[in-house]
């Protein structure tokens, strides 16, 4: 194939599930003109007594809007897929591979339409204002989908054999190897993360064992288990988008409508490493349901992800529902330790502006933003890291972690002592 394939549509028409709905209606339209996409919504679409915003900067109103910042509104993009999703469709479409894809060089409504209807959040996009086809993938396994995956990320050709899973893997963000699919029960949606050859340390490991001891902390997070296919290790996490629904003898999916935090703070990826945890939190005071809530649990998360050497907390990994009034924080995500080149680090997120040193420290300074005074933001990082400390041979057991492999990642990733620096002790983890 070539990038013919690639057919940029005149018109691309937005459709959405409002809240509590399992089927969805068009809201709106984009048109291109000269490179930037203006939105409008539909008339029928306004005069609906439920019709919610897709958000804030798109508000609901009649006549064309253009995008504040970037060529395509923020809201709009959050529903795109990101870097593995769109290497999945330009391998697929283009031909291409290795270094001659390019995954930002194609347009953006090409995308859209070429992309799986499963994506994240209440949004897909359509070829037709009247009529809804949903773009799925065929019934894929686990084997299927880490095969497919490996020869997208090798840059090798994937035989006719597996295009049906094409699709599994086309609307999803994230940098790295993943897939939708089903719960074989068919009362749950999944994503699958998987390892890649290059990985420097076991990723799927390193996610699955600190998104297991958040829960087990009482952090508010995707529920994850870990998988093994053909002797390599797979995490499955549970999407908190998608709310099952009996309808007789089967199930239909309400989809929960979405927002990044890089959305809600009215920025774009070429602007996104001036964002603070603490502008997250701005955002959160003036429109969250739950303010004081919404806020401890950010701040725990972003002394967790210090705690935890989650160095990729950038602003699309953090995430908020929206029902047309309000923004509640979704739980928690992409908790994935990184690899740790020297003896500093940096969050993706400053901690506050200017300020993005992976020290608790630095969170500490940061409280009042969230809410919380020094004394009582003090006592928080205090219970985390006592919690953490406590239930760390759990997690580890719940990850068939060997002894070497816990060695290996406590005081590295985990509870680093550049994380505790003019903050207390590094505690050591057991085992």
């Amino acid at each position: 194939m070539t990038s013919d394939a690639l057919i940029r549509p005149d018109q691309v028409y937005v459709w959405i599930w409002l809240p509590g709905a399992t089927d969805p209606v068009p809201c709106g339209a984009l048109r291109t003109v000269s490179g930037r996409a203006d939105f409008a919504y539909g008339r029928r679409y306004l005069e609906r007594d439920r019709a919610i915003s897709i958000y804030e900067d798109l508000p609901l109103r009649a006549g064309a809007q253009q995008p504040r910042v970037g060529e395509l509104a923020s809201s709009l993009r959050d529903a795109l897929p990101d870097r593995w999703g769109r290497r999945v469709l330009l391998h697929e479409l283009t031909g291409r591979t290795g270094r001659d894809l390019v995954e930002d060089g194609f347009d953006e409504s090409a995308l859209m339409i070429a992309s799986g209807s499963d994506r994240i959040g209440a949004l897909d996009f359509q070829s037709s204002p009247d009529t809804y086809v949903p773009r799925r993938g065929g019934e894929a396994t686990l084997e299927e989908l880490q095969q497919f995956a490996d020869l997208v990320a090798n840059g090798k050709p994937v035989p006719k054999a597996l295009d049906r899973v094409i699709l599994h893997g086309s609307s999803i963000g994230g940098a790295r190897p993943k897939a939708l699919l089903d719960d074989p029960a068919g009362n749950r949606k999944l994503i699958a993360k998987f390892s890649a050859t290059g990985d420097l340390i076991s990723m799927v490991k390193a996610e699955f064992l600190a998104m297991r001891l958040a829960q087990l902390i009482g952090l508010s997070v995707a529920p994850v288990a870990l998988e093994k296919v053909a002797g390599r290790d797979v995490i499955l996490i549970e999407r908190f988008d998608r709310k099952p629904v009996p309808d007789g003898q089967t199930v239909a999916f309400a989809r929960s409508a979405m927002v990044s935090a890089l959305t809600v703070c009215g920025e774009t990826e070429l602007s996104a490493h001036h964002i603070a945890y603490t502008e997250i939190a701005e955002r959160l005071r003036k429109s969250s349901r739950n303010v004081a809530a919404d806020l401890h649990e950010l701040f725990r998360r972003m002394v967790f992800n210090v705690l935890v050497g989650n160095t990729d907390d950038h602003a699309r990994n953090h995430a908020m529902f929206w029902d047309g009034h309000f923004l509640d924080l979704t739980p928690g995500y992409d908790i994935a330790p990184q690899p740790r080149g020297g003896r500093e680090a940096n969050q993706a997120l400053n901690i506050f502006p200017g300020d993005r040193r992976a020290r608790l420290a630095t969170c500490l300074r940061a409280a009042p933003e969230f809410l919380l005074d020094a004394t009582a933001a003090r006592a928080e990082i205090d219970r985390l890291i006592d919690l953490s400390a406590t239930h760390w041979s759990e997690a580890c057991d719940a990850a068939d972690l060997p002894i070497a492999e816990r060695r290996f990642f406590a005081g590295r990733q985990f509870f680093n002592a550049y994380a505790f620096e003019d903050y207390a002790a590094t505690p050591l983890l057991e085992g």
